[in-house]
């Protein structure tokens, strides 16, 4: 089978290559995956790089996010098991934490649908307790982990403020159903958030940039309010003033998504119900920007990794005639 390959660290445009190698061979409790789409997320980049908590032995073949197949024909959405990622035309999984793929959407809105969405639905409901008529305001609103945030909040009742970098990124903000979209790039984003607030603030902040957005976010919260720390695709790992959280009365949370597949699986399945659901009744649908071939996929994650794409780039492996999925 094709399948992209890690052999030293440094970034996915320069390190990942496609070789022919053998099938992965499932170990106890494993399955055997086709993979149908595999979904581009930013600690493929960081896991290139050698910079995520989980680093594979080299040779690894990155990908943490697939819509897969059986043996027996169900379509699945899984977390591979590294180092046999989804960057490839086969991977292998925990059998026991294969999740049914919604019907409503194809193969590539599915792969998309697991760890952004998952990592929302905890962020927002799980951490912060966001309530309807509450104001969110999303960090880097029009990327993939953004946007599911985004369509979160608006199928939970809240008011959206989205922050983007760019016109392109800011229009794609406002079709995503933001009620209010600040141009990170033109505008004082501290400032505009508490003119859209009549000068409150955001009850709920989630970011996944860290960086100076986390400095606006604490200048940005509202009393009470809670500051959702998801990551830091800017690269900078802010240093929190306490002092500062204690004068103004709110939160910081952190959220590890990843901890739940062993502290509480079954709470990830409930959320992968809700998710289901929400999908069926299209209160929300991944944004796929772009679907590549799996030739495409090391330019593909490198793209990610600078930061210029938006929503979720999709990868998909060829089909039995040869063409992609």
């Amino acid at each position: 089978m094709q399948a992209w390959q890690v052999h030293e660290l440094g970034e996915p445009g320069e390190v990942m290559r496609l070789a022919e190698v053998a099938r992965p061979a499932p170990g106890d409790g494993q399955v055997l995956l086709k993979v149908r789409a595999a979904n581009i997320n930013f600690p493929d980049a960081l896991m290139c790089r050698g910079q995520y908590q989980v680093r594979p032995p080299l040779p690894f073949t990155p990908g943490v996010e697939i819509c897969g197949e059986t043996e027996d024909g169900r379509r699945v959405i899984a977390n591979p098991a590294l180092p046999h990622g989804g960057f490839a035309e086969y991977a292998v999984a925990d059998a026991a934490a294969l999740l049914p793929a919604p019907d409503a959407l194809d193969d590539a809105e599915a792969a998309a649908l697991h760890i952004g969405y998952q990592t929302g639905w905890f962020g927002l409901h799980r951490r912060a307790r966001l309530e309807a008529g509450e104001t969110l305001l999303v960090h880097a609103a029009a990327g993939g982990v953004g946007s599911a945030a985004v369509q979160l909040g608006k199928a939970a009742g809240a008011t959206v403020i989205g922050v983007a970098g760019g016109a392109a990124k800011a229009s794609v903000a406002r079709e995503l159903g933001c009620d209010v979209v600040i141009d990170r790039h033109e505008q004082d984003v501290v400032a505009a958030v508490k003119e859209a607030t009549g000068g409150r603030g955001a009850d709920v902040i989630y970011d996944p940039v860290g960086g100076q957005a986390y400095a606006q976010s604490a200048k940005a919260v509202a009393f009470e309010g809670r500051i959702v720390v998801v990551g830091f695709a800017s690269g900078s790992i802010p240093s929190p003033a306490l002092n500062h959280a204690l004068v103004k009365n709110y939160a910081i949370l952190g959220l590890h998504w990843g901890l739940y597949n062993t502290r509480n699986p079954e709470l990830v399945r409930h959320c992968h119900e809700q998710l289901t659901e929400l999908a069926a009744r299209g209160a929300i649908k991944p944004l796929v920007s772009e679907r590549v071939p799996l030739t495409g996929a090391a330019d593909a994650v490198q793209r990610v990794a600078d930061g210029v794409t938006t929503g979720r780039v999709a990868v998909l492996p060829p089909t039995e005639n040869g063409a992609a999925a």
